[in-house]
């Protein structure tokens, strides 16, 4: 899987990029102070950290795929780190949010949690996070090959209070994509 977005970077910024994230980004953005800082996980080309820029957030990217990482540099102009996210420190970084837009569809359930907790390492107490998932049950491939982790919500709001967050916000939309898969977003808040 991790080859998926390697090879198809260009193809996978064609089909995101230009869906509009207003409707899943607003509720996080709402929370924020101006000028927040903003760490957006698995940020593709860049199109939320272009959107959130362009409210006055000041934001990073990380990003594993070499190609996403430079169209997401040349399309908003940030930061953006290079690293695979499962093994990245984080916790040398400090923001006031994260962002994890799709971000965390293909890591095993049995693994979620670490994971997680590495991630949002670099949040204070009262930080937030933005994250969508897929909505199912089990595991599902694609007619790419990728292997997708799904959720339902009544165990994903478990696991996120289990890790110490309270959803603040929630909202269940079909795919922009045309797809017609159904994902989960959540706004959460570090409660520990």
């Amino acid at each position: 899987m991790p080859d998926y977005y390697h090879k198809n970077y260009k193809a996978y910024h064609e089909k995101t990029f230009s869906i509009d994230p207003s409707s899943f980004l607003q509720p996080l953005a709402e929370r924020l102070r101006p000028g927040a800082s903003v760490l957006d996980v698995g940020c593709g080309s860049g199109r939320d950290i272009l959107w959130m820029k362009k409210r006055g957030f000041k934001v990073t990217g990380f990003e594993r795929s070499p190609g996403l990482a430079k169209l997401a540099r040349d399309n908003t102009g940030c930061e953006i780190i290079e690293g695979d996210f499962t093994s990245f420190d984080f916790s040398t970084i400090r923001v006031d949010a994260i962002i994890l837009v799709g971000s965390l569809v293909h890591t095993p359930h049995d693994r979620f949690s670490q994971v997680f907790k590495n991630i949002t390492s670099p949040l204070s107490n009262h930080g937030n996070v933005l994250i969508t998932l897929k909505e199912g049950h089990g595991i599902r491939k694609d007619s790419d090959n990728r292997t997708f982790y799904l959720y339902q919500d009544k165990d994903a709001r478990k696991l996120f209070h289990t890790l110490g967050f309270k959803v603040c916000d929630f909202f269940r939309s079909v795919s922009k994509t045309g797809s017609g898969e159904v994902w989960l977003g959540y706004v959460l808040e570090k409660t520990k």
